[in-house]
């Protein structure tokens, strides 16, 4: 039994995207290619191994002081609204974000949700709040953990929220993505950056995704599914006790995602709503099925405060397609890194989920792997 309060790291030979050369796009990434590289941002994490009963763990992404009297423009947008985000009427009514973002199991978003509130009002920025509007999102890790034993608990909402911090984020089963699974593959969590040019000057654009989705996986527009890179999908027989995003006996990844997006790019509620729409949109050139049971939301905020006389003026609408690009390469990186980076974790009711191989993806897309000397061997056209 091994219960870990921080990330374990990703195995030796995992390599993200941009290092395979399968990056997304023609814009820069950031320093660490990540949702941190937006400055003022920070991630943590808490992940939650007991094997075979418990993957789970809380991701918090941290903006510097945010806080009920000092918020953060921000937009939210429901792609599926099959789940529990909870702060998401409050943030769309007024367009602000009021505390950190936190991503963690759906049964364990309610306790999540109450440690948040706690946590805000210790700090200089709750001390006088009456009001909070904690913001919360959650996947359901069901298949690979007993997500009815809510195991996230104050003390680990609070670790991930205590130790955020910027420079390069852990990525794959880790945090909130511990238990997650998608397009067929062991996922979890992702990060991406992008450098943009914006109305005359240079701003950073992050995404981070929670993949916890179904669908079929394409990488660089080719269809890749688990057998054309040589993993196993077979599965133990459906017990009463084995739960998905559908329910009692549903075994194939249905959903969801959660996407965070930050940016240091002047931008009012309105047009972060704008941002977010388009990071769900990101999920379909990765392959999303967007399912019945599948909860697919966007939520972006920007750490600049609007409205301040010395404050910067707002992008207008028409200069925001560099950003509306930057989202979409973004995201389609960034769940590509989820799976890339995760670990094989098998559940408590049989159920085994394999990271995508790089050596066999590169393969199948006739690449040649760039850490590697010479081409690679047994190649085949896509």
């Amino acid at each position: 039994m091994r219960e870990s309060l921080s990330e374990p790291p990703p195995p030796a030979a995992a390599r993200r995207a941009h290092e395979l050369g399968l990056s997304v796009g023609g814009l820069p990434t950031g320093t660490h290619n990540a949702l941190t590289d937006v400055p003022g941002v920070r991630v943590g994490h808490t992940t939650l191994v007991r094997p075979p009963l418990v993957h789970s763990g809380v991701t918090a992404i941290v903006p510097d002081g945010v806080g009920p009297g000092s918020p953060l423009p921000a937009g939210v947008f429901a792609g599926n609204g099959y789940g529990k985000l909870l702060g998401t009427t409050q943030l769309a009514e007024l367009g602000a974000l009021e505390t950190p973002v936190l991503l963690t199991s759906t049964l364990s978003a309610f306790r999540v949700a109450d440690a948040l509130v706690g946590w805000v009002l210790e700090r200089p920025e709750g001390a006088s709040a009456r009001s909070l509007n904690p913001v919360v999102g959650e996947c359901n890790d069901g298949l690979l953990s007993d997500i009815r034993s809510r195991p996230v608990r104050e003390e680990h909402v609070r670790a991930a929220l205590d130790t955020a911090c910027g420079g390069p984020v852990a990525e794959g089963s880790v945090g909130a993505g511990t238990g997650m699974t998608a397009l067929g593959f062991k996922a979890g969590i992702g990060t991406s950056s992008r450098r943009v040019p914006l109305a005359g000057r240079e701003v950073t654009l992050g995404v981070l995704v929670q993949a916890n989705f179904g669908g079929t996986l394409r990488v660089s527009g080719r269809v890749v599914t688990p057998a054309d890179v040589g993993v196993p999908t077979t599965d133990p027989d459906v017990g009463p006790n084995t739960y998905s995003d559908n329910g009692p006996e549903a075994t194939r990844e249905a959903g969801s995602c959660m996407i965070v997006v930050a940016t240091d790019a002047p931008l009012d509620a309105r047009q972060l709503t704008r941002l977010a729409r388009r990071a769900v949109f990101g999920l379909a050139r990765a392959g999303a099925a967007y399912g019945h049971g599948s909860g697919d939301y966007g939520l972006a905020f920007g750490t600049s405060p609007l409205g301040t006389p010395a404050g910067p003026a707002v992008v207008p609408d028409d200069r925001l397609d560099p950003l509306f690009v930057a989202v979409l390469d973004a995201v389609e990186e960034a769940v590509l890194n989820s799976l890339l980076t995760a670990t094989t974790t098998t559940g408590p009711y049989g159920h085994t989920r394999r990271p995508l191989p790089a050596a066999p993806l590169l393969a199948l897309l006739n690449r040649r792997d760039p850490g590697a000397a010479g081409s690679l061997s047994g190649t085949r056209s896509p």
